[in-house]
C-alpha cells in the first residue's frame, strides 16, 4: 500500500525496516514515552538523518537548553552542525508579565508569544524536517485541553503544504495518554523503558498508528547506547524462505548418527535434554565440528558456560575446538541474558545466519535464557518463531536444555519445549556394576526414522564414543536397570 510514495527514513534501520522505509513525507507524527525512554535521541537521530540527506532541519525544545542538547549528541559522537535550534526557555520578562498584566492569565501571553516565535524561526529556515520538544511544555501554557487541542491543530493546519515532515515529542508527564492528540496526528510511535526486578532495563517500540500505509505492527525490543537507539524488528518466519535440499547432517561418530537414522536433517531442530553434565553441551558441540568439517559454519550462543571453559573441556576429549574458533569455522558467542532481551537475541541469530552465512546454531542451554527473564512473557511463542524462521533458512538448530534431577524417571524440565522440536536426543544417568554410567536415545524425530535402542555415551581423550545397544537391561531409564532374566525388586 503507497509503496510507490517516497519515504522519509529516520535514520533508525531497524525502524525504517518496521516502518517499511520511513515515514510518509509531509506529516505530522507523534513520538510519546516516559523520560528516559529515548524520544530527545530519537528526534536527533531523525534530524541528522535529515542533515546526510542535505536537508535542512529545525529542532525547537521547549524542556531542554542548547548546552544539554549538545552534551546530549556529544554522549553519541554525533555533532549538532547543520541542524538550526530554537531554545524557548522563559526569560525574566515572562516571569514579570503576572505585575504588569491584570487583564489577561500570562500564560496566555506566553503561549501566544511562543507559538509565535515557532512560526517565524519556522518561516525563516523553511527546514524539511522538524523536532518539537516536547509538548507538555504547551499542554501545561494552554492550561486546559480544548484550547491545547485548538493549538494542536492550529499547528498542524499551519504545518500542512509547508513541505515539512514534522515530529512532536510527549513525554506524558502532565497527564495520561492524550487520545485527542493521537487522533490529530498522522502516525503515533510508543516508546517504553521497563524494569524488571533482575537485570538491566528492557526497552521496546510500538507503532500505535500510521495512517495511509502499512507497517509491522506489535512490540519491538531496543536499546538505547552510544550511538542512538537499536532497534530489532519483531521477527515474522514467514518473510523468510530460503531453497535448500532436505538432506541428514552426520556428527562425525557414526553410532550417533545411527541412533539417528543418519543424523537431524537439514532445516530441523534438535532438542538436547538431559541432567546437568550428561553430556549434552558435548554432544551439541560435536554438531558444529562436524559442520565446520564439512566448510560449514557454526555459532554456538553460549548462555551458561564461558568461553575458556567450552574450549577447555573441548581439549579434554580431543575435540579441535579451538582450532576451528581460530580460523572462524565456529563462533562461540557468550550470551548474558541479565542484559539482552528476546528481541535482540533473535537479532544476533539472523545477523550470524544472514550475514556470517552459519549453517549450524547451537543455543547452550535455554535454561539460563528462560530462567534469566521470568518477567517476560511469550517467550516460548518468541522461541517457536526463531525456530521456523531458521528451518525457513535451512539452519540445523540444536537446543541444550537442562533437567532438574540427576538420575531416575522423576526429572522436571523448567519449560516444556519438547513439542518444538524436531527431534529429540534424551540424556541419562544410569547405574550398572556400582558405576554411574550416562546413556543416550532418540525418543522422536518428525523427518524420519530412528534407532529405538539406548546406548551408554562414552567420553575419553580421544573423544565422543556409544556402545552397542544396551540390550540386555530393562529399565534404564530409571536409572537403576536390571538385567534381564532377574527378577524385579
Amino acid at each position: 500500500m503507497n509503496a510507490f510514495i517516497p519515504r522519509v527514513r529516520i535514520g533508525i534501520a531497524g525502524l525504517d525496516n518496521i516502518l517499511h522505509g520511513g515515514l510518509l513525507p509531509n506529516r505530522l507524527y507523534l513520538v510519546e514515552g516516559e523520560p528516559g525512554s529515548g524520544k530527545t535521541t530519537f528526534g536527533l537521530q531523525f534530524l541528522l538523518e535529515g542533515v546526510r540527506s542535505g536537508e535542512s532541519c529545525l529542532y525547537v525544545t521547549l524542556s531542554e537548553s542548547r548546552e544539554e542538547l549538545a552534551a546530549g549528541a556529544e554522549s553519541h559522537g554525533w555533532s549538532m552542525d547543520g541542524i538550526e535550534v530554537l531554545e524557548l526557555a522563559a526569560d525574566e520578562t515572562a516571569l514579570e508579565m503576572d505585575a504588569q498584566v491584570t487583564m489577561y492569565n500570562p500564560s496566555e501571553i506566553e503561549l501566544t508569544e511562543t507559538i509565535k516565535t515557532v512560526l517565524q524561526r519556522f518561516e525563516a529556515v523553511r527546514p524539511s524536517r522538524m523536532i518539537f520538544d516536547s509538548l507538555s511544555e504547551l499542554r501545561l501554557l494552554s492550561q486546559g485541553s480544548l484550547r491545547y487541542r485548538r493549538q494542536i491543530l492550529a499547528l498542524k493546519q499551519f504545518f500542512i503544504g509547508k513541505g515539512c515532515t514534522v515530529v512532536l515529542l510527549d513525554d506524558g508527564t502532565s497527564g495520561e495518554h492524550d487520545m485527542q492528540l493521537r487522533s490529530i496526528a498522522h502516525g503515533v510511535i510508543r516508546l517504553e523503558q521497563l524494569s524488571p526486578e533482575y537485570g538491566a532495563e528492557r526497552r521496546r517500540l510500538r507503532i500505535v498508528k500510521l495512517r495511509g500505509t502499512s507497517y509491522r505492527g506489535g512490540y519491538h525490543d531496543f536499546i538505547l547506547k552510544r550511538g542512538g537507539l537499536d532497534v530489532f524488528p519483531r521477527l515474522i518466519a514467514a518473510e523468510h524462505r530460503r531453497t535448500f535440499v532436505l538432506d541428514p547432517i552426520a556428527s562425525g561418530i557414526p553410532a550417533l548418527d545411527a541412533i539417528l537414522g543418519g543424523g537431524p536433517h537439514r532445516g530441523t531442530s534438535t532438542l538436547l535434554i538431559g541432567p546437568a553434565g550428561s553430556g549434552k553441551s558435548t554432544v551439541a558441540t560435536q554438531f558444529a565440528l562436524a559442520a565446520a568439517a564439512r566448510g560449514d559454519r557454526a555459532v554456538v550462543f553460549a548462555f551458561d558456560e564461558a568461553v575458556a571453559t567450552h574450549l577447555q573441556r573441548a581439549a579434554g576429549l580431543g575435540l579441535p575446538l579451538q582450532a576451528a574458533v581460530d580460523d572462524g569455522r565456529i563462533r562461540i558467542e557468550p550470551i548474558d541474558p541479565a542484559e539482552l532481551s528476546p528481541g535482540e537475541l533473535a537479532h544476533r541469530i539472523r545477523q550470524s545466519v544472514e550475514v556470517d552465512d552459519a549453517r549450524v546454531i547451537v543455543l547452550d542451554s535455554l535454561n539460563g535464557y528462560l530462567n534469566a527473564m521470568p518477567e517476560e512473557h511469550f517467550l516460548t511463542a518468541q522461541l517457536h518463531e526463531l525456530l521456523s524462521y531458521l528451518g525457513a533458512k535451512g539452519v540445523t538448530t540444536m537446543l541444550v536444555v537442562a533437567q532438574h534431577g540427576l538420575i531416575g524417571t522423576a526429572m522436571e524440565t523448567p519449560v516444556d519445549t519438547s513439542y518444538l522440536a524436531d527431534s529429540v536426543i534424551l540424556f541419562r544417568y544410569i547405574e550398572i556394576a556400582g558405576r554411574v554410567r550416562k546413556a543416550i536415545s532418540v525418543v522422536k524425530k518428525r523427518s524420519g526414522r530412528h534407532e529405538e535402542s539406548i546406548r551408554e555415551l562414552l567420553f575419553s581423550e580421544k573423544g565422543v564414543a556409544l556402545s552397542a545397544p544396551l540390550e540386555g537391561y530393562r529399565g534404564l531409564l530409571t536409572g537403576v536397570p536390571i538385567p534381564l532374566g532377574l527378577p524385579s525388586q
